[in-house]
């Protein structure tokens, strides 16, 4: 019995007459014992690891993409902080130096480059630091044999008679003009893009009592600028950027506007962002804007983008940045860059996805920018005037992107602007789809500089929309 329990583990006593046949037995089967012990030892291993793998198969899959996650993280920990520009910092007064925010683009001046014939070169190419700072703002006048002066209509050129806005495809006569923009008729529109020596427009403004108000000591510094940057947020939809890489030149010679109303101001103020006694925030002058003129904050919007001669009318130059944009470049530098050098007297950013207009019109739709019922409506308009499909105009794309608008306020290009924003009044807010339809309409107009994304992107620093604009209530 202790045998039999203790066999495996112990040897077998046997006399020396049979040791050999005995012994020879004993160890084949010994032998073959061990051999089969060994098999179903083997096979009870293999059993334990493939249950260990069934079990934590899930671990064993995640271990990998942990490793690399950990990885990547240790990279991003080394990568180097941006610098910030240091001599804006110490333009500012302390208590005027906008919140910092670890927005990844703010503050950011390295420059954007691009491929051209196997070499990387820079996308804007402007001068050096030393030329930019003898820079001064042109005033030579420019003579033109095809506008000479463009007349904007007031409240005693035309009776007013105001119209709800019910927008439909049999009545496209019926829109938003208001006594802000006086009443367009179709009939006034055609006649508007034909092009005389002296030309009579709607160009917002219409009455007094039409909305857009701003104060007398507002009204008289924009009299005082000969160049300026500008930018608006209206409804408190976009955080304040403030302007960097200018020159001393241009901090001295150009104006820097930036239009809120009385949302936005609120939204700022419980940000920190509180208007100084000068009416400053930083190089910023905040003009605030009382009665805006549409429920539209988008089309509230158009009005300082597109009619910026009519707000500063004594400027040559001015230079639109869209409130979700930084300006990160010397706007005395931009102005010889785009439109000097260029020969050209206005640089807009061409649009990056798509060249065509009906194709804008399909993606605004699908993005729900606008109503199908909205875009019908001017496409239907465009397609009966003639507009054709082309890609592009003179080489060039025919759609803007149109956050970055640089321009001299000539009579032409001051005629186009009100044409472009007639059109946004009339149509939908969404400028893309009416300038390329102005742009042929208005075929005089050919010194354009219509500049790839790689330039825009060089321009600015791209920050986002940080929120929704809050429609007005009436």
């Amino acid at each position: 019995m202790t045998s039999s329990v203790f066999n495996n583990s112990i040897s077998i006593s046997v006399s020396d007459d049979d040791s050999d046949e005995i012994a020879g037995k004993t160890r084949v089967r010994v032998r073959r014992k061990h051999k089969k012990l060994g098999f179903r030892g083997k096979n009870e291993l293999f059993r334990r690891i493939l249950r260990l793998i069934l079990r934590w198969w899930s671990v064993l899959l995640f271990l990998p993409a942990a490793g690399l996650l950990v990885f990547e993280a240790s990279r991003i920990g080394r990568r180097p902080i941006p610098v910030i520009n240091s001599s804006f910092v110490t333009q500012q007064k302390p208590e005027m130096v906008p919140d910092t925010k670890p927005a990844g683009n703010l503050n950011h001046q390295t420059p954007t480059t691009h491929m051209v014939g196997g070499v990387r070169e820079r996308c804007l190419k402007l001068l050096p630091p030393e030329e930019l700072q003898h820079l001064d703002v042109r005033m030579d006048e420019k003579s033109t044999n095809l506008i000479k002066e463009v007349v904007y209509i007031s409240e005693s050129d035309t009776p007013y008679v105001e119209r709800n806005f019910t927008l439909s495809r049999q009545n496209t006569d019926a829109t938003r003009f208001n006594l802000f923009t006086g009443n367009q008729t179709l009939e006034h529109r055609e006649k508007s893009f034909k092009v005389n020596e002296i030309t009579t427009v709607h160009c917002g403004f219409y009455s007094e009592n039409g909305g857009f108000m701003v104060s007398d000591d507002d009204i008289n510094y924009m009299k005082t600028c000969k160049a300026v940057v500008s930018t608006c947020a209206f409804g408190g939809g976009d955080d304040l950027y403030q302007p960097i890489g200018m020159s001393d030149a241009s901090v001295e010679k150009v104006c820097y506007v930036a239009f809120w109303d009385e949302i936005t101001l609120t939204a700022q103020e419980t940000k920190g962002q509180r208007i100084g006694q000068d009416r400053f925030i930083g190089k910023w002058r905040i003009v605030i804007v009382k009665d805006l003129p549409f429920r539209d904050q988008r089309l509230n919007g158009k009005i300082p983008k597109m009619l910026a001669h009519r707000l500063f009318p004594h400027a040559r130059y001015s230079i639109w940045v869209d409130s979700k944009s930084q300006i990160r470049r010397d706007p005395l530098g931009l102005l010889e860059a785009l439109l000097w050098r260029t020969n050209s007297v206005l640089a807009i950013s061409e649009h990056g996805a798509r060249s065509n207009v009906y194709d804008e019109a399909k993606a605004v739709v699908k993005k729900n920018k606008a109503t199908p019922e909205e875009v019908e409506v001017q496409l239907t308009q465009y397609h009966h005037d003639g507009l054709p499909e082309d890609k592009r105009f003179n080489g060039k794309k025919a759609l803007a992107e149109a956050s970055v608008i640089v321009r001299e306020h000539t009579p032409l290009t001051n005629m186009f602007m009100c044409l472009w924003f007639n059109e946004v009044v009339r149509f939908t807010s969404r400028d893309q789809l009416s300038f390329p339809y102005v742009l042929w309409r208005l075929k005089v107009l050919k010194n354009i500089n219509m500049f790839p994304v790689c330039t825009r992107k060089d321009i600015v620093n791209s920050m986002g929309h940080v929120r929704k604009a809050k429609p007005l209530i009436n």
